[in-house]
């Protein structure tokens, strides 16, 4: 099986570039069964629940091959990039990047990943510096005014009702649509 990973950062940003662009690759290679696999999460960590579900694919030995757009869709992080796609390698999953036109397969496909993972982790230590530094300044001028306070996603009172009928954190999440450490944020009030 062809396991497409598609993720973005923020429930604001699309999928539809990621998909389109995967599915022209697909179809040019003349493969018609994929199984998508979709996360709108931080690339920071892998507690994601489409790629936990594709890493269970993955180790049932389900899945041959994993697409992604660019690399860093699979991580943000140099170390958990390079762990998963050396283990990943090991069983024997193909692992391809669109849009860089790479198969990381091999030796030299793993020299090539660490490159690119390290710059993908490079480009987000950038970005929280160019943040940091444009906060300061905002500071020192008086117009920073810091984050809006954050909206409630969902009924905290909710929460604790589901608690008493015995749900676990997993569950109450998934019955609120909000993540797991939302819910237990709700829990914990």
């Amino acid at each position: 099986m062809f396991a497409v990973y598609i993720r973005v950062s923020t429930s604001g940003q699309n999928i539809a570039g990621q998909k389109a662009e995967i599915e022209r690759w697909l179809a040019g290679h003349n493969i018609v069964d994929a199984k998508f696999f979709i996360d709108k999460a931080s690339g920071t960590t892998l507690k994601r629940p489409q790629f936990e579900a594709m890493q269970k694919a993955i180790f049932m030995g389900e899945v041959e091959t994993v697409v992604v757009w660019k690399l860093d869709r699979l991580s943000r992080n140099m170390r958990d990039g390079l762990n998963t796609l050396a283990d990943w390698l090991e069983r024997g999953v193909r692992f391809v990047s669109v849009t860089q036109q790479f198969d990381f397969s091999g030796t030299v496909g793993k020299l090539l990943a660490s490159v690119f993972l390290a710059v993908a982790e490079m480009e987000m230590e950038t970005r929280r510096e160019r943040q940091a530094a444009g906060i300061a300044e905002a500071k020192k001028t008086g117009t920073y005014t810091g984050r809006k306070p954050a909206t409630t996603k969902a009924n905290p009172v909710r929460a604790l009702e589901l608690r008493e009928q015995g749900l676990q954190v997993s569950e109450i999440a998934t019955s609120l649509g909000v993540s797991e450490r939302t819910t237990q944020r709700y829990l914990n009030g």
